[in-house]
């Protein structure tokens, strides 16, 4: 089995008593918590309870402004890679799917990432929500600004493994509408 982080949209956030109705699937990914998943719960950040697993895991964020940064860096990408039809398709295809599932709230799931070191998974989903996701997004932000050419270069040459997850109505995790 291949570890996964698995993104959600949902118009609330779960509680140890309940989970949102209608959890809306967004995407998975293999072996890592990429950038994309990352930006896309990057503002108004907050630790929650876990839909999937019994500790205080998860991850929920504001949807609207996640998807805006996930888009102004995916054109600031592809700004370098005109001529990348997998990009491209890459690009429309998270885009259309981000629409689809609109809500009020990003949900990541990180257990199974987190759970592959010997970290303590609550505070290794702390130090996701207090260094590293509002790292990601203070340098996609200057990238998008025209400030962080390097990194945009880097990227480009590795766009799959930060941008090529798995979108999907139905992921390895989902719930009963």
């Amino acid at each position: 089995m291949a570890n996964r982080s698995y993104l959600y949209a949902a118009d609330s956030k779960p509680t140890e008593a309940d989970i949102p109705r209608a959890v809306r699937c967004i995407s998975e990914h293999r072996w890592d918590i990429p950038l994309a998943h990352k930006l896309l719960v990057g503002y108004g950040t907050t630790i929650t309870q876990s839909m999937i697993w019994s500790p205080r895991i998860g991850i929920a964020a504001d949807y609207a402004q996640g998807a805006e940064l996930l888009g102004g860096l995916l054109r600031a990408v592809g700004q370098g890679l005109q001529d990348d039809a997998e990009f491209t398709e890459c690009v429309e295809k998270t885009v259309a799917h981000l629409d689809k599932q609109r809500a009020e709230y990003f949900i990541l799931e990180t257990r199974e990432m987190v759970s592959v070191t010997d970290d303590d998974p609550v505070a290794a989903v702390q130090r996701l929500v207090s260094h590293e996701i509002p790292a990601a997004v203070t340098r996609a932000e200057a990238a998008i600004a025209g400030r962080d050419d390097v990194w945009l270069t880097a990227l480009r040459a590795d766009w799959q493994a930060h941008f090529a997850s798995f979108y999907s109505d139905t992921l390895y995790f989902s719930f009963p509408g």
